[in-house]
């Protein structure tokens, strides 16, 4: 009996894939033996100028510092507060980040908000979400710090 140019393929896949199964039932259990997670606090102060930043939506319970808590490489992690246009006039918001500790921490971790460039009225509140973005190549990193601005400018 010949085999046909098609079956041997489909026999030599099937070969292929077997042994490749069986590879990684063995190597497996040993390779995530040598996988490791770092994990990583932060307690960064927050600075307003021009608005105030609140813990609640009613603007009594002050912001001075968000804490991260511990962070995975490759997570996301989110806060939410509320920013109060103190002042007389339509402020347009803004923030920045400074100080970071170790400098390069920049080069593996991200945050973002919902407010950037957004307009709020005198006595208005606004729902802030803060984004801290890990990379999941992060590495040399066990703890950071930084400072966080926001901004109400008239």
């Amino acid at each position: 009996m010949t085999m046909k140019k098609q079956d041997s393929i489909v026999v030599v896949a099937s070969v292929g894939l077997l042994i490749y199964t069986l590879a990684l039932s063995f190597l497996g259990p040993a390779l995530s033996a040598i996988q490791t997670n770092k994990t990583f606090g932060n307690q960064g102060s927050v600075k307003a100028i021009g608005v105030g930043v609140y813990w609640n939506s009613n603007g009594t319970n002050p912001v001075s510092s968000f804490n991260w808590g511990m962070l995975d490489p490759g997570t996301t992690k989110n806060i939410t507060c509320y920013i109060k246009n103190e002042g007389n006039n339509v402020v347009t918001l803004s923030m920045s980040t400074s100080n970071w500790n170790p400098s390069n921490a920049t080069q593996f971790m991200t945050l973002i908000w919902n407010l950037q460039g957004t307009t709020v009225n005198p006595g208005q509140i606004r729902t802030a979400k803060f984004a801290l973005t890990v990379s999941a190549s992060i590495a040399g990193i066990t703890n950071f710090s930084f400072d966080i601005t926001i901004i109400g400018t008239s």
